[in-house]
């Protein structure tokens, strides 16, 4: 795996978090995911405990990734990107 420069990935980020663009749930939770794992600062991340049913959802995403290093996490990111918006 190649590493993703800073710039790269919030160019990615800057791209999905203006995109018109409208994607499924499970993509927008694998965005979600990745882009949580790539940014965590003090361990792993998890969702606020309260009783939103999307929390749920939010914490399985999670701990689908939660093996990737930070590293994979923005290649993953970065992938995601260029594959459903464009080339960053």
């Amino acid at each position: 795996m190649t590493e993703i420069s800073d710039q790269k990935f919030s160019r990615a980020y800057e791209m999905a978090s203006s995109t018109d663009l409208k994607f499924p749930p499970d993509i927008m939770l694998h965005f979600y995911a990745y882009y949580k794992r790539a940014t965590e600062k003090d361990g792993f991340y998890t969702p606020r405990k309260d009783e939103d049913i999307r929390n749920g959802f939010k914490a399985n995403a999670l701990l689908q990734v939660k093996d990737l290093s930070k590293d994979e996490a923005r290649e993953k990111y970065v992938e995601m990107v260029e594959k459903y918006i464009g080339e960053v």
